[in-house]
């Protein structure tokens, strides 16, 4: 859980995208540069938006698959709680198999 003014790199990047596309967009509508190298910096400017994405939008979707309330969620929870209940129990554990309880 971060504050606002605490951000990890993926939402700083996820920010610099529209930007980093629009300038591309710019680029390629502009008229300023020689149509080959406009057109070359404007490709390496989207390939650079759309990676600034890719951390953004796997994150989103690995949050998406991995909520609660998808089926795979709902086990890793399960599974986390029940895990967080057996620590220390392996000598009781043990015992009672010693003993033929278990």
């Amino acid at each position: 859980m971060t504050n606002e003014t605490e951000r990890d790199w993926a939402d700083n990047s996820a920010l610099v995208a529209p930007a980093l596309m629009g300038t591309a967009a710019g680029l390629l509508l502009g008229e300023m540069m020689h149509r080959g190298a406009r057109r070359g910096l404007a490709f390496g400017l989207l390939a650079l938006g759309i990676a600034a994405l890719t951390p953004y939008t796997v994150g989103e979707i690995k949050q998406r698959i991995n909520s609660p309330g998808t089926k795979r969620g709902a086990q890793r929870r399960l599974r986390s709680i029940r895990e967080a209940g057996a620590v220390g129990c392996d000598e009781v554990d043990q015992a009672l198999r010693d003993q033929g309880l278990l």
